[in-house]
């Protein structure tokens, strides 16, 4: 079994797109959080992120199984559903 190996712009691409993804999950459940009122929104943010960025790295490493991870495979990793939908 290979070691996955990454150019150092993939990496910087993949490392900002996970604050990306970190960014847009928490500012969305926000307003979710000052709804309910019972969840400080701090902590509500943290969780969104958290679960966000996880979904897109186990993405990631099941991409990387055999050893490499192509381009593509962030795309989808990051885009899933919508990067299939717009290649139909």
């Amino acid at each position: 079994m290979g070691v996955t190996t990454m150019s150092l712009s993939m990496i910087r691409d993949v490392a900002v797109r996970m604050f990306a993804t970190f960014t847009a999950s928490a500012l969305s459940i926000i307003s979710g959080a000052a709804i309910v009122g019972d969840i400080p929104m701090h902590k509500a943010a943290f969780l969104a992120g958290f679960v966000a960025v996880a979904q897109v790295a186990e993405k990631l490493a099941r991409a990387s199984m055999d050893g490499e991870l192509t381009k593509e495979e962030i795309d989808e990793a990051f885009l899933g559903a919508r990067l299939k939908k717009d290649q139909d």
